[in-house]
């Protein structure tokens, strides 16, 4: 997790709630995206708040304190609608598995990835806010796919895919394939998952979470061993550690079709 100092001269931008919390503590950039925003505040244990556009954040509050019920996230301290979303959470003890002393040990990252993924989805959900990812993740396909909203660096080799529409017609063919029956991160890449000195301690961006498909989980932790190692060869050991009859390779073919218009 990269962390750039900054120094916030006028708190009123900041909703009145947080604004004690922010005073006089050392503070922190560590944004990976241009949708949200993320400020670490170096208080206490330490907390991280999180803004983005109205109407954006509220999932993610919701499944980030129902994953924190069953000791898989962290505690959400406050969630606030505004003219923008802001969350507060506790920080998780530990690095995320993009640290050097995780990334340089491959085999046993690749194994706790996977160890760690199978637990997850033997995990009741009862509760789940999100009871069907499922129908949300092929609506977001079609709405992207009709404003030619694609991403040509899936068109990889690993799946053989050579333009939008041959990814389109997978989706249409086999979308209806995908259940709704386990528990999902969602983005279960390396970044998003917390580890203290290799003992799970938690994840992190859960704002696509629900009950899902676990080859969505499946495609992304794939996907993030290759670009994060910058080798495909843990591909198959991730699988066998997860458990081989589990996975469908067809199945992740299809996710990797819709997760061109993700």
């Amino acid at each position: 997790m990269k962390l750039t100092p900054i120094y916030i001269t006028d708190l009123c931008v900041y909703p009145s709630e947080f604004r004690p919390l922010l005073s006089g503590a050392k503070l922190y950039d560590s944004s990976c995206s241009p949708e949200a925003k993320v400020i670490f505040i170096d208080k206490d244990g330490g907390y991280f708040l999180k803004s983005a556009p109205k109407g954006t954040l509220e999932r993610e509050a919701a499944m980030t304190q129902y994953f924190y019920g069953k000791g898989l996230s962290a505690n959400v301290l406050a969630f606030i609608k505004d003219e923008y979303d802001w969350l507060l959470t506790e920080k998780i003890h530990g690095d995320d598995c993009t640290a050097e002393k995780y990334l340089d040990n491959p085999e046993r990252l690749c194994d706790t990835l996977a160890e760690r993924l199978a637990m997850l989805h033997a995990t009741d959900y009862i509760g789940c806010p999100v009871q069907n990812h499922t129908e949300r993740y092929l609506s977001k396909a079609a709405q992207n796919k009709m404003r030619g909203s694609y991403d040509t660096n899936l068109f990889t080799d690993n799946w053989g895919y050579r333009s939008a529409e041959e990814a389109w017609s997978v989706v249409e063919e086999h979308g209806h394939l995908l259940q709704a029956d386990t528990l999902l991160h969602g983005d279960y890449c390396l970044p998003n998952i917390i580890l203290d000195d290799w003992a799970f301690n938690g994840f992190i961006d859960l704002d696509s979470g629900g009950v899902g498909d676990r080859h969505v989980d499946l495609f992304w932790a794939t996907w993030t061993l290759f670009f994060n190692l910058k080798t495909d060869k843990y591909r198959q050991r991730f699988i066998d550690a997860y458990g081989r009859d589990r996975v469908d390779k067809d199945m992740l073919r299809l996710v990797s079709a819709i997760e061109v218009f993700g």
